[in-house]
């Protein structure tokens, strides 16, 4: 009785733990089948949807169906008529602003300064003294260079003297002949000394102009890399200031190589393209100048030319280093057929258009564009004059859709539509199928 009683109850437990297990196992069962039968509902569903005729699409009755389909819904569009206007041939481009000369003043000769006649940032004129360096070394340079000069210049009048002397005691056999060629020669070498002490005046009187340095053009002065008192020469890297020319002033830009010819072309003309500059937001104009000229090389890695353009910059508004946006613009077609942007899309054969006709209906019309100006672009080929074309809502149109314009009423469905063949009339189920009758 024990062992059996013992027996009994360590199998109790066995089968409470078996019974909790199968009733996972169903439970889990259960899960699977409630799940595949969602999903197998869905696929239902989605094949019935997916082979029930849908609007306009393979569908009986609608475009390149049969008889007895479903019209598709018109979708509403924005459309805008294509015009005539006069449209320019514009050149966008990023442009630097660049000084129209730099230089860099330094010194003709050593020396110490001892004026500076100059402010940081102003505006100084061509040949306006800058600097003055002490002249006293170079105006004692210059007397000790005329002293020279002076005591040559008396011996050479004394050997003129006595070689006139020797040669009147030589027509009275009264001297050698080789004491009257020793005097010439002695009336040359003094001359050719003072041919050097001449030049030696002149580049003493050179180093004393040199002591006052000015400007070699007019521009704008920048920060000033000495003071009163240092010691500068001939090779400082720095010199003494740097004038940058601002009036006029140039701005480099690049433009594609595709415009290089259209630009060559203009170029011919006598009258240079107008090249305007605006700040970075492209709203205000900070300049109006003439293109100048073209780099005479492609830059290969960007398919680029740099270009030149020339800005008088009266007002100062452009600054060396600024960067601008460069609007120029090359010709103007005048009486161009004009459309909207966003009426000209792109597709795998190239620009199209959707047109709207009278009955409401879009065709599909390949078109070639030409330039375009702000949110306008001209047509060369495609589209005649009062020709609308779809600016809004062309993602979802097919070729011979009918569409519903803004404020226009829906279209009506013609007498006999929904008639199929053989005089049937397809009429909707109330569980979403079809049936005909007669």
């Amino acid at each position: 009785m024990d062992q059996g009683a013992a027996s009994g109850g360590a199998a109790a437990p066995t089968r409470t733990r078996r019974r909790s297990l199968l009733g996972r196992i169903v439970g889990t069962l259960l899960t699977l089948l409630v799940l595949a039968g969602v999903a197998g509902g869905a696929w239902y569903l989605t094949q019935r949807n997916a082979s029930e005729p849908r609007p306009g699409v393979g569908g009986p009755g609608g475009p390149g169906g049969g008889t007895g389909g479903f019209r598709r819904v018109a979708t509403t569009v924005g459309v805008a008529p294509a015009t005539r206007a006069d449209i320019p041939v514009i050149i966008d481009a990023l442009g630097t602003v660049t000084p129209a000369a730099t230089v860099t003043v330094r010194p003709q000769v050593s020396g110490v300064i001892s004026e500076i006649r100059f402010r940081e940032g102003e505006t100084v004129a061509k040949d306006q003294v800058l600097v003055i360096l002490d002249p006293r070394p170079f105006q004692l340079a210059l007397d000790v260079a005329q002293g020279n000069l002076a005591r040559d210049e008396a011996q050479l009048q004394n050997a003129q003297v006595t070689y006139e002397r020797y040669r009147t005691l030589l027509t009275q056999n009264s001297i050698a002949r080789q004491e009257v060629d020793t005097q010439a020669a002695t009336v040359k070498q003094l001359q050719g000394v003072i041919a050097a002490d001449r030049a030696a005046v002149d580049t003493a009187r050179l180093n004393l102009a040199y002591s006052r340095i000015t400007a070699p053009i007019g521009g704008r002065v920048g920060l000033r890399p000495i003071d009163v008192g240092n010691y500068v020469s001939t090779g400082d890297a720095a010199g003494v200031a740097v004038i940058n020319q601002v009036v006029p002033i140039d701005v480099l830009f690049s433009v594609p190589e595709d415009d290089v010819p259209r630009i060559e072309a203009r170029m011919s003309k006598a009258t240079p393209p107008d090249v305007t500059a605006y700040d970075r937001t492209r709203t205000t104009a900070l300049g109006q100048g003439k293109f100048q000229t073209l780099d005479n090389l492609i830059d290969t890695t960007t398919g680029t030319v740099k270009a030149k353009a020339r800005f008088g910059n009266e007002a100062g508004s452009l600054f060396p280093g600024q960067f601008v946006n460069v609007r120029m613009q090359l010709d103007m077609i005048s009486n161009a057929i004009v459309v909207p942007v966003a009426g000209v899309r792109h597709g795998t054969d190239g620009d199209f258009a959707y047109v709207v006709g009278e009955d409401s209906t879009v065709k599909v019309r390949k078109v070639r564009r030409g330039p375009a100006a702000g949110d306008m672009v001209s047509i060369v080929e495609g589209l005649a004059e009062g020709e609308r074309v779809v600016t809004e809502g062309g993602d979802r149109l097919v070729d011979g859709q009918q569409v519903q314009l803004p404020g226009q009423a829906p279209p009506q469905r013609p007498q006999g539509q929904g008639q199929g063949q053989g005089g049937q009339r397809r009429q909707q189920r109330p569980g979403g199928g079809a049936a005909s009758t007669p």
